[in-house]
């Protein structure tokens, strides 16, 4: 858990990437956006990375609590996943930054730190979409002829690739609405 001025120091970063890029996220140029020394910022984290940790550990606390959200004994499975999907297409078209940092994999792959906690929250996901798709192929709502840790690739690639595609066209399309359509195919693909 973080103290209010780390919470505030990570809301501040997530925001100044959001405005000008991950690539021009300093310490110096988070220091003119909150309006304090580079060393108040040093105060509270060590690196530029511990502030990117921590907006990785945000979005793995906030993925955690749409998955309890959500998860009911009294949806099917097929149900659930059409929540799961759209509500990250939300989230992601509410916070656009969240889809920059969690999928900018250039800045990740020189920090084994950064690396390791995105590949725990994408091992995370699939993990939480296989046992979904376990649950639809043991009740017979979801064709059992895929493996469901295939389907959970499959299911994240989409995703990743829906949201890339919307952050690099530069937002010009509705997101939510593209994630529906990609749920309707879905949909005819997973149903047994």
């Amino acid at each position: 858990m973080f103290t209010e001025k780390q919470a505030h120091i990570i809301n501040s970063a997530t925001e100044l990437i959001a405005r000008v890029g991950i690539q021009k996220l300093t310490i110096k140029n988070l220091s003119k956006e909150i309006g304090q020394s580079e060393g108040a910022i040093y105060r509270h984290f060590e690196t530029k990375r511990d502030i990117l940790l921590g907006i990785i550990q945000i979005f793995n606390e906030t993925n955690i609590t749409l998955f309890e959200k959500i998860f009911s004994d009294e949806l099917t499975a097929i149900e659930f996943l059409e929540r799961l999907l759209k509500a990250r297409f939300e989230c992601f078209a509410k916070k656009p930054v969240m889809a920059a940092v969690i999928f900018s994999e250039e800045i990740f792959q020189d920090d084994m730190r950064l690396s390791q906690a995105v590949k725990e929250t994408m091992d995370m996901n699939i993990e939480g979409i296989q046992n979904i798709i376990s649950r639809g192929q043991i009740d017979g709502t979801i064709r059992k002829d895929i493996s469901p840790k295939q389907f959970a690739v499959i299911i994240m690639g989409a995703l990743r690739l829906t949201v890339k595609r919307w952050h690099i066209n530069g937002f010009s399309f509705h997101l939510e609405t593209e994630g529906i359509q990609l749920w309707k195919s879905f949909e005819k693909i997973l149903k047994a």
